[in-house]
């Protein structure tokens, strides 16, 4: 099993610049996520709900245990999520699509974390479910 395939079973996903906004990739990927029965979690600042969901200010602010954290931030902020990551305990990190800090994924990886990187879950999961 490789990272993308730990990953994918893990089942409770923190979105960190997850967009109120329909149109928006962050929005298309959790609700994707919602539907094959994920427990998402919107992080964003200054939003109260996405998805009918309470979105919180940051990953420090998510009241329960978190798995995966999936990043939609430019490149340059990527690692202050990832640390936030590795602070709060979770076991993977997830950069999307054009996202890459190789330093971040490293100290993820140091930290004992899975790490994907510049890939998305909804091009992912039906990718693996037709192999």
């Amino acid at each position: 099993m490789d990272d993308v395939d730990a990953i994918l079973a893990l089942r409770t996903w923190a979105v960190v610049g997850c967009s109120p906004n329909p149109a928006r990739p962050s929005h298309g990927v959790a609700r994707f996520l919602i539907d094959r029965g994920y427990d998402v979690i919107p992080v964003r600042p200054g939003t109260d709900e996405v998805l009918g969901r309470r979105c919180h200010p940051s990953l420090r602010e998510v009241p329960q245990p978190v798995d995966v954290v999936d990043v939609f931030r430019r490149s340059e902020l990527a690692g202050t999520h990832v640390d936030e990551a590795i602070a709060v305990g979770a076991k993977a990190v997830w950069l999307q699509l054009g996202v890459i800090d190789d330093a971040a994924a490293a100290r993820a990886r140091d930290a004992g974390l899975l790490v994907v990187m510049d890939r998305c879950p909804a091009i992912e999961l039906p990718r693996r479910a037709r192999a």
